[in-house]
């Protein structure tokens, strides 16, 4: 090689690096309320710049004192989104993950609690010996860290930040700081900011209005933080008179104004946030290489599936959490996944399982208009023997029937009592005197006292049983699944419940723990330990899902 080209690559060495190792961060804020789907923004664009073939991960930072979600009550924060290392996290990780199709981790969900407990032990080991520790520099220090660490694993090339709660919060401060000085240590061009705000259409007047969203900014520069992109949230579109003045009003270009309007389904943003070209915008003020225009193929045609659908279903989801969508949102979601494999449109119907105690012919009255029905995940007490009810039905009248976790547990409490015979069957988790105790603690739960990231949680593997219904669905026989619960299968009855015809189809040999149990002779009666609606994508909707659906079609 000729002096000179060397020469000359030894100049452009410093950029390669810089322009292929150095992740550049887009930080998601929200204005005027909450609830505005910062989520579901960040998640669109994260879908747009990962079909234009960038490697693209989105981080949640949560600003309650909770060290996770998972001792929070789903009444207050919806569902707790479980990742594969065992994460209790919030769940709008799982829009990431059904958006991108690739798995979040601990790392993807920070909160103020993990933050200040981080600082707070450091303190405690000496790390800061001599020092007062304060939120500035300490706490913002650690909120700066938390946000570059998916960044320096250098598999990324774009990481994207959700900062929740809304911008004025006091809690929502330290990470505003520690936001800005994140931008003046980065630079504008590898760190940026998109701010989601909320335009009011006033029906009195006719006229969308722009005065909150001034407001909002406003708040955000008295941080000393200047968005980049204003992303308007909106029932009404937006036309170049209302662009210009939200531009001139909060110091943005007016191409830098993206219209968010109301979607039919959250699975529209991302070819909505395509029309508005978020994407564009973003790798033009981020000085990205234009690799592709997205490859949006897949998606559109599962919108398609989606919107045109050739069959209906209606499926009773049968918990004790209704009150908040959210505390089932990924059951939701992976029926629209499996609806669209199917070409059917699946009709949800929330069943409080409260309402399902009473007699045999009550229970048929409620439940026989369904075309089959699932058992939801939940803790304690309340509303079990409504849904032991509604899966005795299910049994005996061949119904399909999907069981997650304590719908399992139930299905299996159903049998003994129902089938066996078993007096006084039932879990410990509702009796601790049981006299059969056919779902107990696991061993190493007993001596467990605090409550906070204690259960089994995350994935374990699953070997299944070869001609089942899950063997089918699976098209394998190892599978590996995302688990968050205390109680187990209590093998001492295995014996009797095979015998009988509940079948453990799945079983964890590490453990020798009944993962999954099927009923012989019923077309579709299938309940599972683990969580199967947390692996559930657009591009790889759950086959458990997908199958039961295909059973109730029948």
């Amino acid at each position: 090689m000729e002096l000179g080209k060397i020469a000359q690559n030894l100049m452009l060495f410093p950029f390669y690096i810089l322009t292929h190792f150095m992740a550049k961060y887009i930080f998601v804020t929200g204005g005027v309320t909450s609830s505005l789907g910062k989520g579901i923004i960040s998640a669109s664009l994260a879908k747009l710049l990962q079909a234009r073939g960038f490697s693209i991960t989105i981080q949640k930072f949560d600003p309650y004192i909770n060290v996770d979600p998972g001792t929070l009550n789903p009444y207050e924060h919806g569902e707790c989104y479980v990742t594969d290392d065992g994460a209790e996290t919030d769940l709008d990780l799982g829009h990431y993950e059904r958006f991108l199709n690739t798995p979040t981790s601990q790392a993807n969900n920070v909160t103020t609690g993990r933050i200040y407990q981080t600082v707070i032990n450091k303190e405690r080991a000496g790390d800061y010996l001599g020092k007062t520790v304060q939120v500035i520099p300490h706490i913002t220090d650690e909120i700066k860290r938390r946000a570059q660490l998916l960044g320096a694993s250098n598999k990324y090339d774009i990481v994207i930040t959700e900062l929740g709660g809304t911008v004025g919060d006091i809690e929502s401060l330290p990470y505003l700081e520690a936001l800005r000085q994140l931008r003046w240590e980065l630079g504008r061009d590898n760190c940026m900011v998109i701010h989601l705000t909320l335009i009011p259409y006033l029906n009195a007047a006719k006229e969308l209005k722009t005065k909150p969203t001034q407001h909002s900014v406003k708040e955000l520069l008295s941080a000393g933080i200047q968005p980049d992109i204003l992303v308007c949230r909106t029932e009404h579109s937006i036309n170049m008179d209302i662009r210009r003045k939200l531009a001139l009003f909060c110091n943005v270009d007016i191409g830098s104004v993206v219209e968010a309007i109301d979607a039919e389904t959250i699975y529209d943003v991302p070819l909505l946030m395509a029309k508005e070209k978020l994407d564009a915008t973003v790798m033009l003020k981020l000085r990205l290489p234009d690799r592709k225009e997205p490859d949006l193929a897949p998606w559109k045609a599962f919108l398609g599936r989606l919107k045109n659908p050739v069959h209906a279903v209606t499926i009773g989801l049968i918990g004790k959490y209704h009150e908040l969508q959210d505390a089932y949102k990924s059951i939701f979601e992976a029926f629209i996944h499996a609806g669209a494999v199917n070409e059917c449109r699946v009709k949800v119907v929330p069943i409080h399982s409260e309402t399902l105690i009473g007699t045999a012919d009550e229970v048929r009255q409620k439940l026989e208009q369904y075309d089959g029905i699932l058992v939801a995940p939940g803790f304690g007490e309340r509303g079990i023997e409504g849904k032991i009810n509604a899966i005795r039905y299910a049994r005996e009248h061949k119904m399909p029937f999907f069981g997650i976790c304590l719908g399992m547990q139930c299905a299996v409490v159903e049998f003994a009592q129902n089938v066996l015979n078993l007096p006084g069957a039932a879990s410990t988790e509702v009796n601790q005197k049981a006299e059969n105790p056919v779902i107990d603690l696991m061993p190493e739960q007993r001596k467990i006292t605090k409550k906070g990231g204690t259960m089994r949680l995350g994935a374990y593997s699953c070997d299944l049983k070869k001609g089942s219904n899950a063997h089918k669905a699976y098209r394998s026989l190892q599978i590996s699944e995302r688990h968050r619960h205390r109680y187990e299968f209590n093998n001492d009855y295995l014996e009797k419940m095979e015998k009988a015809g509940l079948l453990p189809t799945g079983i964890n040999q590490e453990n020798n723990l009944v993962e999954i149990v099927e009923l012989k002779g019923h077309p579709w009666f299938l309940g599972v330990q683990f969580h199967p609606e947390l692996k559930s994508t657009v591009e790889n909707p759950h086959p458990l899902f997908v199958d039961f659906v295909k059973a109730c079609l029948k």
